[in-house]
């Protein structure tokens, strides 16, 4: 398979869940994968997962709301590949609180990890796929981007503002061959939903909202940024794509 063949993507939150199955999808089409991660013991063994299986991959510990640590990151990917062609902001937290019993504390936290990490990706990284004459963003927002996510307004507004960035930056750097593309997860089976897939009513309501009744698995996931970051997506910018089921078609 070499749908990436000979490209360089940079992919936050690789350790575990979504961002680890894109790691691993992604060098098996050929990239080569900055793979970054809060846990670097976690991304560590997904770098090693990728080069049993004959990929080329880095790992680096990565706190997504530094920018010194986005300026080191990109500047390591330069150094070590050349250029950077992909970037797929996948790191994130989830945060199920009301509105009126969030703190300022916890509301900064959730907007610098879910949508401050990604203006800093692209504000770091637009200027080498200008150089490139091109390139390919891919932002992981979620379905609560797109419709109100009952009692968790911080964590539906980052994801709605990941939304709208991504659209801004599809028409401002469109020009440069850039595209910018959101990714919209329903309820997906990961590390950071376990608790609520683990409840057997939870679980019970989240069927309930769905068109297709199971939960999705993180390498259906994986896919769908596959495509938006490879050339087969090669028209397409400003878009959201939600892989959810069909929970926003009810």
């Amino acid at each position: 398979m070499s749908r990436l063949a000979d490209k360089v993507a940079i992919i936050t939150g690789a350790g575990s869940g979504m961002g680890r199955e894109e790691a691993l999808l992604f060098a098996r089409e050929g990239a080569k994968v900055v793979a970054t991660d809060i846990n670097e013991a976690a991304v560590l063994a997904v770098v090693k997962e990728i080069e049993v299986e004959g990929g080329v991959a880095t790992a680096i510990a990565h706190n997504v709301a530094s920018e010194e640590q986005w300026i080191s990151i990109v500047a390591a990917a330069i150094e070590t590949y050349g250029r950077i062609d992909i970037l797929v902001n996948n790191a994130g937290i989830s945060f199920a609180v009301g509105m009126l019993d969030t703190t300022v504390e916890q509301w900064d936290k959730v907007m610098n990890i879910n949508l401050s990490s990604v203006f800093l990706g692209m504000k770091h990284v637009v200027p080498h796929m200008q150089k490139n004459n091109g390139g390919s963003i891919v932002n992981i927002s979620s379905i609560a981007g797109i419709t109100g996510s009952q009692g968790a307004g911080a964590y539906t507004a980052s994801k709605g503002a990941v939304r709208m960035l991504s659209k801004a930056a599809a028409v401002d750097y469109g020009k440069d061959n850039i595209r910018v593309n959101s990714v919209h997860p329903g309820f997906i089976e990961t590390p950071m939903s376990k608790e609520f897939v683990g409840n057997e009513q939870m679980l019970a309501w989240f069927l309930s909202q769905t068109a297709l009744p199971r939960v999705g698995q993180a390498v259906e996931v994986a896919k769908a940024v596959l495509f938006l970051a490879s050339d087969d997506a090669s028209y397409l910018t400003g878009i959201e794509l939600p892989v959810d089921g069909g929970v926003t078609a009810k």
